[in-house]
C-alpha cells in the first residue's frame, strides 16, 4: 500500500470534513498514517493537527502554540489567540454573534478537550439532533462511522431531531456498488435499481447493525431509506465542499423521512 503512494510517503494531512475512525485505523494498520488536523476560515485555516511524534487517532490534535482553547458550558468549541479573526468585514451583527467580548471565537462545533491539549470534534452545534425524549445524538459522527462500515455507503443523512428515534437516508457509490456487484454475480442495474435491491439492503444493514452495537440504545438508527441517487451541488443539495445542505436534503426527501415514523402519521390522522 505505502508503495503505491510512491514508496517514500511518511503521513498524510486530513481535513475540512471529520475522517472516520475506521478508516484512520484502517490505513493506520497498514502503516499509512493519517494526522487529522482541524481550523476555520476565521482562525486563518488550521488551529490544530496531530503529529507525527504525537498522533492520537479520533482527535484533531493539540491546538498550535499561541492558541487558547476552551470548552463552553453548552459544549461549543471556544478559541482565542493572535490568529483569530478581528471581525467579518462589514457585518457588525454578525461579527458581534461569533466574537464576545473577550476575544473568544464561537466555533459553532461541539467538542471535548482530553487532559493533554487533544481536541475532539463531535458534531456542528447547529447541527445537534435533540429526540422526542430529550436525548441529544451527533449526526455527523453517526454518518461518518456508518460510511467507514460499508463501501457502498457514499453519502448518510441521520435524521431524528423531536421524533422518537434516529432514522437514516442513504446513497449509493456507484463505483463500489458496480465492484461488489461483480463480485456476487450480479446482472447490469442502474443505481435506482440497486437502491430497492434486497440484496444491497442487507448489506447496508449489516453495517447499520455494526455501527448500532457501539452507541448508546437512544442514539441507535432504527431504520434508514436508500435513495434512488446521489445528493449533488447541481440540485442544490451540497456545498461547493460536498457537504450535505441537511435543511434542504430534509425537506426535499420528507415524504421518504416521514414513511419510517407511521407512529407520527397514525398520530396525526384522524
Amino acid at each position: 500500500m505505502r508503495d503505491r503512494f510512491g514508496g517514500r510517503l511518511q503521513f498524510f494531512i486530513s481535513g475540512s470534513a471529520p475522517l472516520a475512525r475506521e478508516v484512520n485505523e484502517f490505513f493506520d494498520a497498514m502503516g499509512v498514517r493519517i494526522l487529522e488536523g482541524y481550523g476555520l476560515t476565521e482562525s486563518s485555516a488550521a488551529t490544530h493537527c496531530n503529529l507525527p511524534f504525537a498522533n492520537r487517532i479520533g482527535t484533531v490534535g493539540p491546538p498550535f502554540p499561541g492558541t487558547e482553547v476552551r470548552i463552553a458550558e453548552d459544549g461549543e468549541v471556544l478559541m482565542r489567540g493572535p490568529w483569530i479573526m478581528r471581525g467579518y468585514r462589514g457585518l457588525p451583527e454578525q461579527t458581534a454573534e461569533a466574537l464576545d467580548q473577550e476575544g473568544w471565537l464561537h466555533t459553532g462545533d461541539v467538542g471535548t478537550v482530553d487532559g493533554e491539549g487533544f481536541l475532539t470534534i463531535t458534531d456542528r452545534k447547529k447541527d445537534l439532533i435533540k429526540t422526542s425524549g430529550g436525548k441529544y445524538v451527533a449526526p455527523a459522527d453517526l454518518e461518518g462511522k456508518l460510511k467507514g462500515l460499508s463501501p457502498l455507503v457514499s453519502q448518510v443523512l441521520v435524521h431524528g431531531d423531536r421524533r422518537n428515534y434516529v432514522t437514516a437516508l442513504v446513497t449509493l457509490d456507484p463505483e463500489a456498488l458496480a465492484a461488489w456487484a461483480a463480485r456476487s454475480g450480479s446482472a447490469p442495474a442502474s443505481l435506482e435499481e440497486r437502491s430497492r435491491d434486497p440484496a444491497v439492503r442487507a448489506e447496508l444493514q449489516r453495517a447499520v447493525e455494526r455501527l448500532n452495537a457501539g452507541l448508546p440504545r437512544f442514539a441507535t438508527v432504527k431504520r434508514f431509506t436508500v435513495l434512488p441517487r446521489e445528493l449533488s451541488e447541481a440540485e442544490g443539495e451540497l456545498t461547493p465542499s460536498q457537504k450535505v445542505k441537511r435543511k434542504v436534503v430534509e425537506q426535499r426527501f420528507r415524504a421518504e423521512l416521514d414513511a419510517m415514523y407511521p407512529a407520527d402519521a397514525a398520530a396525526r390522522d384522524p
